[in-house]
């Protein structure tokens, strides 16, 4: 009996031992699995407790109540999910409450009100928004004068020349010294016509400029525009990547008249192509499919059944903090049931709503690059025969300042990155990419895996030179 109690104790630690990797192999140990890499990510997502949100909500509710949250929690305006044991919230979730729900918007706007400079900044314009305001006219202006001189590329106003320094930082220890990190930075695109005279400067890591041997530029065709380099880790030192470049970024405005926007050749293969689903985020459900058809009912021209869609996504769906796009499923279906969106997100809606309608879209994004306001940010282009493609920001919507500006017009404080989403980079990454659906702020992997969003920090600096 002694002897089996003791093997039953052997036995015991070493299923312990399996459970914590520690006695396996070195290679298998590292073993990738996207499913525990997905858990890993929902539970860095969800990691806001009931008291943490009860908490925020009272800031503004004090004497909210358990029911109340319930109710919030079953309508999905307070986003949860079961993580294990428990129910956990998005850790955005108590702030995007309060955009979401229109009656507890006015709360929170009666309450910041009374703060003088959040009074001060509800009132009038920022960030981008001021600088837009300004610059809008300025691009209506020159293209229209463009349009009566007849110049060439008559929609293209107003350029912007910048040099740019973007850093991507792995922390100190994510891994052993002398690990090979295998890092993508990203580069404006020199395939689309608005932004010019591209010069690259230097890429590098650790403060060293790299010769430009160990430098691997993706292919100008490629959907996701980068540089490609690796390092060593060294102990207790971050790991630092940077590139420089200079790029010139026009506006872009299309004063499009519905009546001349002609018939679709729908037998051409790009009208083919980008009125097509695709997975997993263009997809015509049954839901959107009923959604695209009331909006545009009793409308027969592109540009309006477009226009349709535009006002209508930018009116129902506010805009709210997502969570990582690579936990959602279906980026549209997850909109329409969680009635908001981030810039991403709406994009996608609108383009898959297009899409279904036969009106060819397709994606954009990269950075937004205005004075004071740089972000990470998302837009589309749709196509219009008689007009060609034309871009489209679905998350600014019709504005104060720019009315539809945004529906057929864009500003030039923009790095164009992307002309698609959910592809691989070049050269190929060997893990699922921390963004698998975007490509802004950088890529970084490891031999045995992929290093996410909380192992290194981005940044990016802007000179205008102009």
């Amino acid at each position: 009996m002694a002897m089996k109690r003791k093997e039953i104790v052997l036995w015991t630690l070493v299923a312990v031992a399996l459970a914590a990797n520690i006695w396996l192999p070195r290679q298998m140990r590292y073993k990738y699995s996207w499913d525990k890499d997905l858990a890993q990510r929902l539970a860095t997502e969800f990691c806001a407790t009931r008291e943490d949100v009860k908490e925020y909500i009272q800031k503004y509710v004090p004497d909210v109540t358990d029911e109340q949250i319930d109710k919030w929690t079953a309508s999905g305006e307070l986003e949860a999910m079961q993580i294990g044991k428990r129910t956990m919230y998005f850790t955005a979730a108590a702030r995007n409450l309060f955009r979401i729900n229109p009656e507890l918007a006015a709360i929170k706007a009666a309450a910041d009100s009374k703060d003088e400079d959040l009074s001060k900044s509800g009132t009038s314009l920022s960030g981008h928004e001021a600088i837009d305001a300004v610059t809008i006219p300025e691009i209506k202006r020159q293209v229209l004068e463009n349009l009566a001189d007849g110049k060439e590329n008559p929609y293209f106003a107003l350029p912007k020349r910048m040099k740019v320094t973007f850093t991507l930082t792995v922390h100190a220890n994510t891994l052993r010294p002398g690990q090979t990190l295998r890092c993508w930075l990203p580069l404006p695109r020199q395939d689309v016509a608005r932004q010019t005279d591209f010069k690259f400067i230097e890429a590098g890591a650790n403060g060293a400029a790299y010769p430009m041997e160990q430098l691997t530029f993706s292919e100008p065709s490629h959907p996701h525009s980068s540089v490609y380099m690796e390092a060593k880790t060294v102990k207790n030192k971050p790991t630092v990547f940077h590139e420089i470049f200079e790029y010139t970024s026009s506006g872009e405005w299309h004063p499009i008249d519905p009546s001349k926007v002609l018939a679709y050749n729908v037998n051409d293969s790009e009208y083919k192509e980008y009125t097509a689903e695709r997975e997993q985020h263009v997809i015509f459900t049954d839901r959107l499919k009923a959604a695209a058809d009331s909006v545009t009912a009793g409308i027969e021209n592109p540009y309006l059944q477009a226009k349709a869609i535009y006002t209508w996504i930018d009116k129902t769906f506010p805009w709210a903090s997502a969570r990582d796009y690579s936990t959602i499923e279906n980026i549209p279906e997850y909109v329409m049931t969680n009635h908001h969106g981030d810039c991403g997100q709406v994009t996608l809606l609108f383009i898959t709503m297009c899409r279904y309608k036969g009106i060819p879209a397709r994606w954009q994004s990269g950075l937004m690059m205005h004075p004071g306001a740089g972000n990470l940010h998302d837009w589309g282009e749709v196509y219009f025969e008689g007009y060609g493609w034309v871009p489209v920001d679905q998350s600014f919507g019709i504005t104060s300042y720019g009315g539809d500006f945004f529906l057929g017009g864009i500003e030039p404080y923009r790095m164009v990155i992307n002309s698609d989403f959910g592809g691989n980079l070049d050269p190929e990454k060997k893990y699922p990419r921390s963004d698998t659906v975007d490509f802004q702020r950088g890529e970084v992997e490891w031999d045995k895996g992929n290093l996410y969003f909380t192992q290194w920090d981005y940044d990016f600096k802007i000179e205008y030179l102009d």
